[in-house]
């Protein structure tokens, strides 16, 4: 209870700057996956039909009990009503700002974080840079609770699957399910560039 009146806080502290415009259009637009009018959301949630439409036109200032009775209505957590309400700069990761990652071999391989901590994405962006005559890994490496996406930005790489190579050409796609054993394997003459697309594993 401490915790959950701790988050209210924290998002209702936001008050100040809030864009009212985004507040009401996030109300409106859960409301209307609800399939209720502004009159029926009135009375299931106990609010005032005319102050449900200053909000969804960002014309009022919602108290916090008045966002509280909106959630419970909505049957969402309180912070959703946030959600897009956020700083815009944090969309952007300047490339010279960008952190990099080494796994094993520093001269054969390095990650480029598309992704930064900042963004709170809910996915990861990683750029690799794999060197000629070289592999990700010497053995094989697996995610037990992400599922991969790799796309080859470079002109050609080779990938192993459970044992299995393929050869795989710029543009080509390949998805690695969770627990699946793989690495890339760059047997070319000049270095190749694949980019990750990492999400939370539905399996």
């Amino acid at each position: 209870m401490l915790v959950q009146n701790a988050e209210k806080r924290h998002y209702f502290r936001k008050d100040r700057n809030m864009n009212y415009h985004r507040l009401g259009q996030t109300v409106m637009s859960y409301r209307k996956k609800q399939g209720m009018t502004i009159r029926e959301f009135a009375n299931y949630s106990g609010i005032s039909t005319s102050l449900i439409s200053q909000i969804e036109r960002g014309q009022a200032n919602p108290s916090l009990s008045v966002l509280e009775l909106i959630s419970q209505a909505l049957n969402v957590p309180l912070y959703t009503l946030f959600i897009n309400d956020i700083d815009t700069k944090s969309l952007i990761s300047k490339k010279r700002d960008r952190k990099k990652v080494y796994r094993e071999n520093n001269d054969h391989i390095v990650y480029d974080v598309l992704t930064p901590d900042f963004m709170n994405a809910n996915i990861e962006l990683l750029m690799m840079d794999l060197n000629a005559h070289a592999s990700t890994t010497e053995g094989y490496y697996s995610h037990t609770d992400k599922e991969e996406i790799a796309v080859v930005m470079g002109k050609e790489v080779y990938v192993e699957l459970e044992g299995v190579e393929y050869f795989l050409e710029e543009g080509d796609v390949v998805r690695i399910p969770p627990n699946v054993k793989h690495r890339f394997i760059n047997k070319g003459a000049e270095e190749t560039c694949i980019l990750f697309v990492l999400t939370p594993s539905l399996i």
